[in-house]
This record gives structure tokens, sequence and C-alpha cells, in this order.
């Protein structure tokens, strides 16, 4: 990955439009004590404020949370929002978009959330949350023993609701979520290059984690660009990488005023 941005900056400032995605924690913002925490933050509103009025450009933020938690954190008419990985949509003209039938969706999570909820009753270093369309286990604060004892466990239970099914599990040391296939920020990412991106449009991916990494893919496929934001070397696709999530919003900042400056 590459550390000097000047490349990203004049390709972006120069574009007619450009197409930017953006995950929400970890790339945006800090990640929050819990997962169900909603603390909007006016800096960031008023940024994606003047992102969204300049001329060409045309931001998305796309989030493994669920819609409702990122429409509430960025308010804003006019904004293309994407909750649960893209599978669930809030377009910029305010139309509700939803790749799947969420009464089809919803049995599968209900017959797995007592389970994930007994095996973690006493472990007060989990929380599981239920986004409706899909359930996540997170172990941020728990014991290396209670990890070895739990995650093994929710993996096992949810195997017999994979099998035959359009679910799949994501994991790894301290995570766990259980979610349709088609939640997936590469499908979404896809998509919206294919049906509401100009053909010249510049894309530029920026996030954190390896669901972001399935998101890059199709945003570098298309000649653009992906940004990972990590403060650790890490294995990445992308081709640039930015420290943390105030970086980010500098960058974006500069960007807005960059733009200004090259159509006067």
């Amino acid at each position: 990955m590459k550390n000097d941005l000047e490349l990203l900056s004049k390709k972006t400032i120069e574009a007619t439009h450009l197409r930017l995605f953006l995950d929400y924690d970890g790339t945006l913002a800090e990640f929050a004590s819990s997962p169900d925490t909603i603390l909007p933050d006016l800096e960031l509103i008023a940024l994606f404020q003047h992102l969204v009025e300049t001329p060409g450009v045309l931001p998305v933020v796309i989030s493994g949370r669920r819609l409702s938690h990122i429409q509430k954190l960025l308010p804003l008419p006019g904004l293309f929002l994407a909750g649960t990985y893209g599978l669930e949509m809030q377009l910029p003209n305010g139309q509700l978009r939803n790749s799947l039938n969420y009464d089809n969706v919803r049995p599968t999570i209900e017959r797995l959330l007592p389970q994930w909820r007994k095996l973690i009753q006493n472990q007060p270093g989990f929380y599981l949350e239920d986004k409706g369309w899909s359930l996540a286990l997170h172990g941020r604060y728990a014991s290396q023993s209670e990890l070895s004892l739990v995650i093994p466990a929710a993996q096992s239970v949810s195997q017999e609701l994979l099998i035959h099914s359009s679910f799949r599990l994501s994991v790894n040391e301290r995570f766990l979520e259980f979610a349709p296939i088609t939640a997936n920020k590469a499908v979404a990412v896809q998509w919206i290059l294919n049906e509401l991106t100009p053909e010249n449009a510049l894309s530029v991916y920026f996030g954190d984690d390896d669901k972001d990494e399935e998101g890059f893919l199709p945003v570098i496929e298309s000649g653009g660009y992906a940004v990972r934001v990590t403060s650790e070397l890490t294995h990445s696709i992308a081709q640039f990488q930015m420290a943390d999530p105030s970086e980010v919003r500098l960058w974006l900042t500069n960007l807005i005023q960059s733009r200004s400056i090259f159509r006067n």
C-alpha cells in the first residue's frame, strides 16, 4: 500500500464525477463502546452536508450497522446510505431498497437468537447484536478463555442453519456474524456502480476491515482506488492507507476545498 496520497488527491480533485464509498465505524468514526450505541457527530454531519453539496461528488456510506442506525448518525437529505453491508439502502432521493424480503430472512435469525443468547449468559465480555437482518456476536471485551469457549460453541450451533441455506457465517477471533449471503459489500458496491454511477465516474472506497476488503474488489476492477484505514501493517488489496478516522476526515475536508478551487 502507498502512504503517499498525492496521486489519489490529484485524481479525485480532477474527476468529473467521483463516487465515494465510505464505511462508518473505524473509518469515519472511532468505534463506539457498544455496537448499538448511536452518538451522532455534529462535525461529521456537517462534513457530509458539504460533500453532498459538492458538485460531482457522489458519497455512499456503506456499513455493517443496520440502516436505521446510519439514518440517525447521518440524518441528511440527499445522502446515499447502505446498511447491513448494503442489503438495505436509502437512495439519495429517499427511496428505500432491500435486496431481500425481510419476512423470508427473519425466521432463520429467530431460530439462532435464543441459542446464541444462552451461550453468553454470565459472560459479560460478550455482546449480542440483533440487527434484524443478521445476528452478530461481539467478544471485544472477552478474555481468551471466554473466547475459546464461546466462539467455537456459537459456530457449532450455527452449522445446522447454514446447510442448504442462503446464509453465511463470518468469523474472526472476537466476532461472529450470521447473515444472508447477499449481505455483502461487494454485491452492493457492484450494484451501485452498475445502476447508479455515471460511466465516467472515478470510484474510491475507504474501509477498515475484511468486509471492506470485499467491497474494494469491484471498485479496483472498475479502475478506481481503495484506501485501507489502519495504523498497522496489514495485508490488503487497497492501493493506499490512512491511519485513522481523523486522517480520513481531514482528507475529505481538503477534497471539498480543492474541488471548489479547481472548478473556479
